[in-house]
């Protein structure tokens, strides 16, 4: 079986970025990351982000695009996914009103389908990003994100791994689940006080979802981590990870 590639998620190294984007696609490129996921352009236009991770050999895997531009600006938003050569459009987070009841998670369902087929013309997959909120029992036993994968078929997942364990949800089940409609999977782990960490270095049980990602399906692995913790810079942050990914054998 091939092995399922690597990604950075962008947003971890952020801050490096915005001051040396060149150099920080360098250091992510020498580490062994296959790829990134875009969270906007760190002061460049959307070229200049191309051709520096061409320079690197590193390519874009998708993009995480607010929901007003995936909804209400879809021809530059496919435009935009065109010119990386990504396939991946992701919703990666939303607030009040969708999130107050599941009528609004039903709502954001409705808009989302009413657009996914648009981008699965143009060969693009709409998917959204988990946090924890949607994991709060609005009605019954039914979560917002139960709710917004119901009434949104066409919507794939990019399960946040820290964020199902912080929504107090079973990792491993909650990939079974929607085994199938799950290409991206965010690996993050969580310290024994709750705080991000570097994979492999905190509480999540990596074999267990290991297995039930790739039993489900999973295209791609993404690396993130939304805060690093001192003594540890991001760019160490994101070393460490991958020196137990690969201890692990995954890349």
């Amino acid at each position: 079986m091939a092995k399922i590639p690597i990604c950075l998620q962008m947003y971890t190294v952020r801050d490096d970025a915005q001051r040396d984007l060149a150099g920080t696609l360098a250091t992510v490129a020498s580490l062994g990351y296959a790829g990134v996921e875009l969270a906007g352009y760190s002061g460049k236009t959307a070229q200049e982000y191309k051709a520096l991770l061409d320079s690197h050999g590193l390519r874009a895997i998708g993009a995480h695009v607010g929901v007003d531009q995936v909804t209400g600006k879809i021809d530059q938003t496919i435009e935009e996914a065109k010119l990386f050569g990504y396939n991946y459009v992701i919703v990666p987070w939303i607030g009040k009103p969708y999130t107050e009841s599941l009528e609004g998670y039903r709502t954001l369902g409705a808009e989302l389908s009413a657009v996914a087929e648009q981008y699965t013309a143009a060969g693009l997959t709409l998917c959204y990003h988990n946090h924890a909120f949607e994991f709060d029992l609005l009605e019954g036993d039914k979560t917002g994100l139960d709710v917004l994968f119901e009434s949104a078929p066409r919507v794939q997942a990019e399960l946040d791994t820290f964020w199902i364990k912080k929504g107090c949800q079973d990792i491993p089940e909650y990939l079974t689940r929607l085994s199938g409609r799950v290409p991206l999977v965010h690996l993050k782990d969580m310290d024994a006080e709750g705080n991000f960490a570097p994979v492999g270095t905190g509480t999540v049980d990596y074999p267990a979802l290991f297995a039930a990602a790739e039993a489900a399906g999973v295209a791609y692995y993404m690396v993130e981590q939304d805060s690093c913790q001192a003594p540890l810079t991001p760019l160490e942050s994101i070393k460490v990870s991958m020196e137990n990914l690969k201890a692990w054998g995954k890349v």
